[in-house]
């Protein structure tokens, strides 16, 4: 077992470099949330959005498909994920722009609703976080974020995640992790000060041609890249079989995972 190069690993910050590969591992997972979550959000046609932390773009793309907004402004710190996002959204009402949720680059009262998906806890100060997209936020606007059920097993690569830890290896964890917890996300909501909070649960899954094809996506987490690159083949293989033999169903044919993620959201006075 080669802990020191899995022991180093687990303490760098994450990189999302590759907007393709975060794509393939994540990003058609947010998208598969995505559609619930703003039908229960309820918010009307023709909105101006703030979509903090777009990554991709993959949640951009799911409000100007379903929301109809009159603009949106998608925020990220990582350059390789912008760039991959303009190419996907090349709308005129949506521009992108570099930036850290704790501290945007727009003026106050710029936007009717702002929302993150799969953000709040890779932010270091969540509080600040959403205090950030209070101030952009106009009055009566409506603040909104989804994450994944981290300490209930949501998180979709979990099969893998076990596999990990039941092998003594370490892997990067998210700054915030406890702010997934839904009762967590209320608690910050209400500390902004916001009113009208409420929270859920949304359940997703996805297919996979076959479990070689799940394992795949794995490679573009930052929670496991590097883990995966300080193993032998051998240990990596043995790695490899003990996440299949944690899912029932992974024979040779399609495969089915389940996800869950917990949402919030709340409404400036």
């Amino acid at each position: 077992m080669t802990s020191g190069p899995a022991n180093a690993s687990a303490s760098r910050p994450f990189v999302f470099d590759d907007g393709a590969a975060y794509e393939l591992m994540m990003g058609r997972w947010s998208a598969l949330v995505a559609h619930p979550f703003l039908g229960w959000l309820a918010l009307p046609a023709g909105l101006e959005w703030l979509d903090d932390g777009c990554g991709d773009g993959s949640f951009t793309q799911a409000l100007v498909e379903r929301q109809l907004p009159t603009t949106v402004v998608g925020v990220d710190p990582a350059p390789a994920q912008l760039s991959y996002a303009r190419r996907r959204v090349a709308d005129a009402r949506v521009r992108f722009l570099e930036g850290d949720a704790q501290n945007l680059p727009l003026p106050d009262a710029c936007v009717d609703a702002a929302a993150m998906a799969l953000v709040l806890f890779f932010v270091p100060d969540p509080l600040q976080g959403v205090r950030e997209m209070v101030r952009v936020v106009r009055a009566g606007g409506t603040i909104a974020a989804y994450q994944w059920d981290l300490a209930g097993g949501g998180f979709p690569l979990q099969p893998i995640l076990d596999a990990v830890h039941a092998g003594g290896y370490q892997s990067q964890q998210p700054p915030s992790a406890w702010a997934a917890a839904l009762k967590a996300s209320e608690d910050l909501w209400r500390s902004a000060g916001l009113v009208d909070v409420l929270t859920r649960q949304f359940e997703v899954s996805r297919t996979f041609e076959s479990f070689d094809d799940f394992w795949r996506t794995a490679h573009g987490s930052p929670r496991l890249r590097d883990l995966f690159a300080s193993l032998s083949p051998e240990e990596l293989e043995r790695l490899k079989e003990d996440a299949r033999g944690r899912i029932a169903s992974a024979g040779d044919g399609p495969l089915v995972i389940k996800a869950r993620a917990n949402a919030v959201k709340g409404r400036i006075r």
